[in-house]
């Protein structure tokens, strides 16, 4: 009310030059006009009786059009403005209007739009009124939209119809309007498109396009965006006449797409009527709703599209979207072909595929990555967006133009799995947006046996994505143009503003949850309806021959047409032996396996580096490469111990690190670090970003100062979420085996958050889809942070190593690089010996020719005369630094040897084996720290007890079973320390014993 006060005191007079120059340039601002706001009020100003808070917007759209011609608008607006530019104060400047018939003799033609009432002020909240009810439309119009095709359900869960959406003439009441106003024309305000060239429209025609627009078979939600421009863009796209016309050819190709959407369900079920193949019945528009999407993104110029779904039409897209060969698809319901592949394999809608092929529609090379992905429904979201940045990171595309993802998701698990928000939150953070995605959800309106009432709190299953400001297109998908042209609208948002955008497609599941599910247990009235709801192909068929854009005999053509191509490709399936899980890759890596035709040798070569190298490497991480750069005076000590340690040809955790990834920036690899706090380091020892101290957000990263051709180094602390950033990192290391993708935990037991991505895609992923991924995950091992099931190492599916000093730790990283395959790595990185003086590693153990050591042997004492040695330990990671030291304390350096285990998996048979042999008359006991049920004893055991052929007992020096990882009181802690340690060293603790 202030505001609208101010307005009207502050207007002054303009010149007739004034007016000329300004005009033009008002009206081509896309961003609402408005008056400078004062925030300062000396006194009460006395209000014109009809100015209010709501009525800001009219008043402008009423001032300018009186700045262009002052006999545009009523008279009493133009006294009232003459009055307010004279300077008259407010409360004064309205003065009522002449006679009503002076009014009509003086008024131009354009004047007759409003009526010409007497009473100002109902003509201004008549105007009011008709705007707040056009922005009723597009706030809540969704809400009364007919989105479901079976009739029976409110998508939004909710039957009541908003009191402001005008569904009969007695809800004109809530606008202070009555029917007899519906034939007055009003002016319509510039935040609506309805009138496409006409600026004033009759109320019952107002309504009747908002209808149209808002309340048919699409429901936009768009209103929460706090763009304003992104606001007019959606309202040209939906409210503006004639919008939804296509041309015929775009009627035909629909309708063939729709053919074949629906007919290879058809006959699957057919063929293989007992299989589980989750099929799209129901929403077999989802096929052209697709395709649609990768036309206008192929036309705006995307080149490569990653996409991730769920089981359900995942044949379907693969057939005819991705394109793979009917004959592989048949092929995978063959129980009887034989794997040509090593590995388990993986049921045929969990498959994923690449394929570069010609989009026939742009007539443009468009490559189509569907990501293989589990049962774990959104889990591959994040690995999907990963892979989409890794893309666009490689071929330079920094906008998003030419790479980019869509996700397809159901609607119980898009409201209910708490990884579609966590992605959703990656998507606009400076390192891992991939600069919009769409996605578009199957709502079947149920999961499984679920009612959509019991399965979210939300009215839609998509308002998950409110909180990024993507704006929601929910459609009828028994309506095929609508959803095509949604589509449209969806992949051209994506290409303007780079942003999210959500295709609710409401549907419905013809059968149960799989083909062999009865549905009528939970849902009965539900399917009653769905037996009796017609095909969406026939009913668009019958609409299209009924309007005379095809013929029945083209339609029935069409038809047969599929089915030829569909029993052709079956009947080649037969003549497959061999299943090939390798044709089913969703990212190959074309050259890395082979070299001249050949395939590469398996052996690794030296990961040491020269003397030259590893110096220079370390100026660069003991000084700022920029100049005018103040760094924290802390930080400048940690610099300059970087700095002597280098004199004296040693290195800490943090240098071993510095060395690893800068020696590989120099050879071309990309090194990428994310997770939580990694820039600096959780425990204040990385420091690979500097900040000026005295220039706000000013940083420098010296890792990207090493070498002119150096490949880049992304270090980025991620969201405070690791499912969802663990899941991202692994889809940015599918993309490329030459980069080395890294993700820290905070602490190593904050990884079992993201454990679906562990257990259901890193553990598993070559044996299920022969795809190799080389990601590392770095897991500081505090004592009460440690936790790693080592049921997921049995296959050699992944090099897990415990390191136990820095030149470890720096080889490990650069043999992960340079050993001709990949396995994912862990590394259980230490939180003591961060800055332990005892680890630390010489130059010498880094030099040329030196490489990962996956055993460390005695090298004490205790190896001049090995008969003496009464106990041989092994060990792994920094329990080792506590056993050296309870050893010299003891005296038993000549008696007791310790070994450390720096690589668990795959284990090193052959060197346990050759210490075992050293000492044929010592006691074998595997040491740890942690509780016994916890700890790797009992992956350890049963591989040493092999090594030796059973020949020697494995005895246990470590803490009693426990459910806590750790205690929380310190004295009970070293307590059980000190008993670990005197049952390691009591020579006579195993007597008796069996």
């Amino acid at each position: 009310m202030h505001r609208l006060r101010t307005c009207a005191a502050r207007l002054r007079p303009l010149t007739a030059s004034q007016t000329a120059q300004s005009l033009p340039w008002q009206r081509q601002q896309a961003t609402p006009r408005t008056f400078r706001p004062v925030r300062c009020y000396t006194a009460p100003v006395a209000a014109e009786p009809f100015l209010n808070g709501t009525s800001s917007n009219y008043v402008e759209e009423m001032y300018y059009a009186w700045l262009e011609n002052p006999k545009s608008v009523h008279k009493s607006w133009d006294i009232f403005f003459r009055n307010a530019n004279a300077g008259a104060p407010p409360g004064t400047a309205y003065q009522s209007p002449p006679p009503l018939g002076v009014i009509l003799s003086g008024l131009p033609q354009v004047q007759t739009l409003v009526g010409a009432q007497p009473n100002v002020e109902k003509l201004v909240e008549d105007h009011l009124a008709v705007q707040s009810l056009i922005r009723a439309y597009q706030i809540r119009g969704h809400h009364v939209a007919q989105l479901d095709p079976l009739g029976i359900m409110d998508a939004d869960l909710d039957s009541c119809v908003p009191a402001d959406i005008i569904t009969s003439s007695d809800k004109l009441g809530f606008y202070g309007l009555e029917e007899s106003d519906l034939d007055k024309v009003f002016r319509l305000p510039t935040t609506t498109f309805i009138g496409g060239n006409e600026s004033a429209l009759p109320l019952r025609e107002i309504i009747r396009r908002l209808e149209m627009a808002y309340c048919q078979h699409i429901g936009v939600e768009f209103m929460f965006i706090n763009d304003l421009d992104q606001c007019q863009w959606i309202r040209q796209k939906f409210e503006k006449p004639g919008v939804m016309q296509f041309t015929l050819e775009e009627k035909r190709t629909l309708l063939a797409r729709m053919v074949r959407s629906t007919r290879f369900e058809e006959f699957l079920q057919r063929k293989w009527s007992s299989e589980k193949r989750f099929g799209l019945e129901g929403c077999e528009s989802l096929i052209p709703a697709l395709k649609t999407i990768i036309d206008k993104s192929s036309e705006k110029g995307v080149e490569y599209v990653i996409m991730g779904m769920p089981h359900r039409g995942r044949l379907n897209v693969l057939a005819n979207v991705i394109r793979k060969e009917l004959e592989q698809i048949f092929c995978q319901f063959d129980s009887k072909l034989e794997a040509a592949d090593e590995g388990s394999g993986d049921v045929k809608y969990h498959l994923g595929m690449y394929h570069r092929r010609i989009n026939r529609v742009t007539d443009r090379n468009i490559t189509l990555s569907l990501v293989a992905n589990p049962s774990h429904l959104e889990a591959a979201d994040p690995v999907v967006q990963g892979k989409t940045k890794a893309e666009q990171f490689y071929c330079g595309d920094t906008e998003g133009n030419r790479v980019m993802s869509i996700l397809l998701h159901g609607d119980a698990a898009f409201a209910g799995q708490g990884i579609v928000y966590e992605t959703f939150h990656l998507s606009d953070l400076p390192s891992h947006t991939t600069h919009g995605t769409v996605h578009v959800v199957v709502n079947n309106q149920i999961g499984f046996t679920t009612d959509p009432r019991m399965a979210r709190s939300s009215p839609y299953p998509t308002d998950v994505a409110r909180v990024v400001n993507a704006p929601i297109f929910h459609v009828n998908a028994d309506d095929p143009e609508a959803v095509m042209y949604v589509c449209n609208v969806a992949a051209e948002w994506r290409a303007t503003f780079h942003k999210d955008v959500v295709v609710d497609l409401v549907c419905y599941r013809r059968n149960g949850h799989n083909e062999m599910d009865e549905p009528m247990f939970t849902q009965p009235l539900m399917y009653k309806q769905i037996k009796k709801q017609k095909g969406v192909l026939q009913k668009y068929a019958e609409k299209l021959i009924a309007d005379g854009a095809v013929s029945r005999q083209e339609y029935e053509e069409e038809i047969a047409k599929y089915d030829k191509i569909c029993e052709e490709a079956y009947t080649r399936s037969k003549d497959e032996k061999i299943l090939h899980i390798k044709h089913w890759l969703d990212s190959p890596w074309p050259g890395f396996f082979t070299l001249d035709g050949q395939p590469k040798s398996m052996s690794c070569p030296s990961t040491g580096l020269s003397e030259e190298e590893l110096c220079h490497i370390g100026q660069v991480a003991s000084s700022v490469p920029v100049e005018d750069f103040t760094i924290h005076g802390g930080l400048t000590r940690i610099l300059k111990s970087r700095g002597e340690m280098i004199k004296n040809r040693m290195v800490d955790w943090a240098l071993g690190e510095y060395m690893a990834f800068g020696s590989l920036l120099k050879e071309g690899i990309h090194v990428r670090l994310s997770g939580q706090d990694v820039e600096r380091g959780t425990f204040s020892h990385r420091h690979h970003v500097l900040h000026d101290q005295n220039v706000d957000k000013r940083t420098c990263i010296p890792m990207n100062h090493l070498s002119p051709n150096q490949a880049p180094y992304t270090v980025c602390n991620s969201s405070l979420s690791e499912y969802g950033v663990l899941g991202f990192e692994l889809g940015f290391a599918m993309a490329s085996p030459n980069a080395l993708v890294l993700w820290e935990a905070q602490f190593g037991d904050f990884h079992n958050t993201a454990q679906c991505i562990i257990d259901q895609f890193i553990s598993p992923g070559q044996a299920k889809w022969v795809r190799q991924n080389g990601i590392v995950l770095l897991l500081p091992h505090g004592f009460s942070h440690k936790d790693f099931a080592v049921r997921q190492l049995y296959d050699c599916n992944w090099i897990v190593v415990n390191c136990s000093n820095p030149a470890s730790y720096f080889h490990v990283m650069r043999r992960q690089i340079l050993q001709p395959f990949r396995k994912p790595l862990i590394i259980f990185t230490p939180k003591s010996l961060l800055r332990h003086p005892e680890a630390k590693s010489s130059f010498d153990d880094m030099l040329t020719g030196t490489h990962f050591s996956r055993l460390i042997p005695e090298e004490g004492p205790a190896t001049q005369k090995p008969s003496n040695v009464k106990r041989l330990i092994f060990c792994t990671g920094k329990v080792y630094y506590e056993l050296t030291r309870e050893r010299k304390a003891r005296d038993l350096e000549d008696t007791v040897a310790i070994a450390r285990i720096e690589q668990l998996s795959p284990f090193p048979f052959d060197l346990v084996k050759a210490e075992t042999e050293k000492y044929p008359d010592a006691d074998l006991v595997w040491c740890q720290e942690e509780h016994k049920n916890q700890g790797y004893y009992d992956y350890v055991k049963p591989r040493m007890r092999t090594t030796i052929n059973r020949t020697r007992p494995v005895w246990y020096a470590g803490r009693d079973p426990a459910a806590a990882p750790a205690t929380g009181n310190k004295k009970a802690h070293l307590l059980e320390l000190a008993r670990l340690l005197d049952t390691a060293f009591s020579l006579d603790a195993f007597k008796g014993q069996v």
